[in-house]
C-alpha cells in the first residue's frame, strides 16, 4: 500500500475504497479537506474495479470542462445510468439529443407569457398557500419543520408551472406525499452510486438488494405520480375542448410547460411524443421541486442565525412595505394582520436581497457535486492528466469553502461580498459561483428559480421572524440534492405589520 499526499490510503486492488466507507457520513467536509490541502484536486483510484476518477473544485478546471473543451466531458452512460428516473431528459442527454430539448424547453420558457405565469404563479403560491400556513403555525405555537414545508410548497409551486395544477401539499393539515418521500429515496440512492463501482451498484439493482431495492419501489412512485399528472393534464384538455372552452388546442390560452409541450406541433407530432413529454415533465418537476426548496431551507437557516444580515434584509423591504397595507387592507388575509406581499417587479432588483440568496447558495449549492465523463486523454490547467473513460467529479459545495477561491473569510455568510463599493452587483464568473451550473449547459430555469425565491424569501422574512429551536442539528444530507439531514426545526413567530405614518 502507499499514501498519498493528501493523507489518503491508496491500498492494493481496492484502492481508496476504505477511505471512501469510514467517511461516509461525513463525505463532503472529508472532500473538502482535501481539497483545501491538495490545492484544488485530487485522483481516486480503484484498481480491482477499474474504479478511476478525478475530483476538483478549481474554477480553471471549471471553466476549461464546463466551457472551454465542453464536448470532451459529457454527461456519459455511466451518467444516465446513474440518473435513470429522468430517462431521456434534458438533464441525462448529450450531444444533438440534449441541444435540441434545451433549444425547445429555452424557447418555451423565456417567453413573455410564461414568466408573467411565473411571476403570477409565485405571488399566488405565497399568498394563499405559504402565509396562511405559516400564520396558522405562528398563531398555534407550534415548531415546524421548515424544510418539509417548503419541499411542499416547491412540490405545489412547481407542479403548477409544469401540469397547470396544484396538489395541495402544502395545506393546513399537511397531508402525507408518497411522491415527496419516495424522491428523497430516489435521489439518496443517486448520491451513493457516486462513491462506489458501477460494477457494485448494478450488481446491487439486478438482485433487488440493498439501498438498489428501495429505489425500484420508490421510482415506481414516483413515474406514477408523473404519468397520473400528464393523464390528469390531458383528460381536462379534451373535457375543455368538447365543452368549447378552448382547452389544450387553444396555442394562446395555456401558459404552464405541459401545456405547451402537447401544443407544440413539432413534439406532439413526433414518433416518441409520449415518452419525451414525460421524460421532460420528470426533468423539470425534479429540478423545480428539489433545488429551490433546498436553497431557501439554508437561506433562512443562515438568516435565523445572522440577525445583522436579517435587520438589513428588513431595511431594503422597508421602503416597499410601507407602503403596502392600505394597498391590501381587506384584500388579503382579512383577520390576520393583513400581511405584506411582494410582486416580482418589485424584488426583482433589490441588490441585498439577490445578494443574500446567492451568498447561500455559495455556501450550500443545491447541487453540491455534478458529474462528468472524459471522452480522450486532456490535460487541465492545473496541470493533472485526465485520461479517457475517467470520471470527474466536481464539488461545488467544496468550492465555497475554498480559501483559495473565496478568501479567508469563506466560511462566513457574508452578503456584502457581492456587492461593489459603488453599491452595485459585483460580477461573479459562472466557474465560480456554480449554483446555476457553468456553460453551455447553465441552467434554463435560473432567472424563473430566483423570481419564485425573491417573492418567497421577502414576504416571508417581511412577516414572520424564524428562530431554529435550540439544540436542533443542522447537517447536510447525503443525497444529490443539498438536503438537511434533520430538516430544520423552527419557531415562527409574526413580525409587528409597517403601517404608513
Amino acid at each position: 500500500m502507499k499514501k498519498c499526499s493528501l493523507g489518503v490510503v491508496q491500498w492494493p486492488l481496492v484502492g481508496v475504497l476504505p477511505a471512501i466507507v469510514a467517511n461516509m457520513h461525513r463525505l463532503l467536509d472529508g472532500v473538502t479537506f482535501l481539497l483545501a490541502t491538495s490545492q484544488l484536486n485530487f485522483q481516486c483510484r480503484f484498481w480491482l474495479a477499474g474504479f478511476r476518477f478525478f475530483v476538483t473544485c478549481d474554477p480553471d478546471n471549471v471553466r476549461h470542462i464546463f466551457t472551454s473543451n465542453f464536448d470532451n466531458y459529457p454527461k456519459g452512460d455511466v451518467f444516465a445510468d446513474m440518473f435513470d428516473v429522468l430517462g431521456g431528459g434534458i438533464f441525462n442527454t448529450d450531444g444533438e439529443r440534449w441541444r435540441r430539448q434545451r433549444n425547445k424547453a429555452q424557447m418555451l420558457m423565456t417567453t413573455p407569457r410564461f414568466r408573467a405565469f411565473v411571476a403570477r404563479s409565485s405571488l399566488d403560491k405565497v399568498e394563499k398557500g405559504l402565509l396562511p400556513f405559516l400564520a396558522h403555525v405562528a398563531d398555534a405555537r407550534k415548531t415546524c419543520d421548515l424544510q418539509d414545508v417548503f419541499t411542499r410548497w416547491s412540490l405545489d409551486a412547481t407542479c403548477h408551472l409544469v401540469f397547470g395544477v396544484d396538489p395541495g401539499c402544502l395545506d393546513i393539515g399537511l397531508p402525507e406525499v408518497p411522491f415527496a418521500r419516495a424522491m428523497d429515496d430516489v435521489l439518496r440512492t443517486i448520491f451513493l452510486r457516486h462513491t462506489m463501482p458501477v460494477s457494485f451498484w448494478k450488481t446491487m439493482r439486478w438482485l433487488g438488494i440493498g439501498h438498489e431495492k428501495r429505489n425500484a419501489a420508490a421510482r415506481r412512485t414516483v413515474e406514477s405520480f408523473v404519468a397520473s399528472a400528464i393523464a390528469k393534464h390531458r383528460a381536462d384538455d379534451e373535457s375543455k375542448s368538447r365543452q368549447g372552452g378552448g382547452g389544450g388546442g387553444d396555442k394562446q390560452s395555456v401558459a404552464d410547460l405541459l401545456s405547451s409541450f402537447l401544443c407544440d406541433d413539432e413534439i406532439a407530432g413526433s414518433a416518441d411524443a409520449d415518452v419525451y413529454i414525460r421524460d421532460m415533465a420528470m426533468n423539470l418537476l425534479v429540478a423545480g421541486r428539489d433545488t429551490t426548496s433546498s436553497a431557501l431551507s439554508w437561506f433562512f437557516y443562515l438568516l435565523s442565525t445572522n440577525p445583522r444580515v436579517e435587520q438589513k434584509l428588513l431595511q431594503e423591504l422597508a421602503p416597499i412595505a410601507s407602503r403596502k397595507p392600505q394597498l391590501q387592507q381587506g384584500r388579503l388575509f382579512p383577520g390576520n394582520g393583513g400581511m405584506v406581499t411582494f410582486d416580482a417587479s418589485e424584488v426583482r432588483n433589490l441588490l441585498y436581497l439577490h445578494a443574500a440568496l446567492c451568498e447561500a447558495m455559495r455556501l450550500y449549492p443545491p447541487v453540491p457535486l455534478e458529474h462528468k465523463a472524459a471522452v480522450a486523454d486532456d490535460v487541465l490547467p492545473s496541470g493533472h492528466e485526465v485520461m479517457a473513460g475517467d470520471k470527474v467529479l466536481v464539488f461545488y459545495y467544496s468550492m465555497g469553502r475554498m480559501k483559495r477561491v473565496w478568501g479567508k473569510d469563506c466560511r462566513e455568510f457574508r452578503p456584502e461580498r457581492w456587492i461593489t463599493e459603488d453599491g452595485k452587483l459585483r460580477y461573479v464568473p459562472s466557474n465560480k459561483f456554480v449554483a446555476f451550473n457553468s456553460g453551455p449547459r447553465t441552467c434554463l430555469g435560473k432567472e424563473m428559480a430566483l423570481v419564485q425565491m425573491k417573492v418567497t424569501a421577502a414576504a416571508m422574512a417581511w412577516n414572520f421572524a424564524v428562530e431554529v429551536v435550540p439544540g436542533h442539528v443542522v447537517e447536510p444530507r447525503l443525497s444529490v440534492i443539498l438536503h438537511m439531514k434533520n430538516g430544520l426545526l423552527v419557531r415562527v413567530k409574526r413580525r409587528e405589520p409597517v403601517m404608513n405614518t
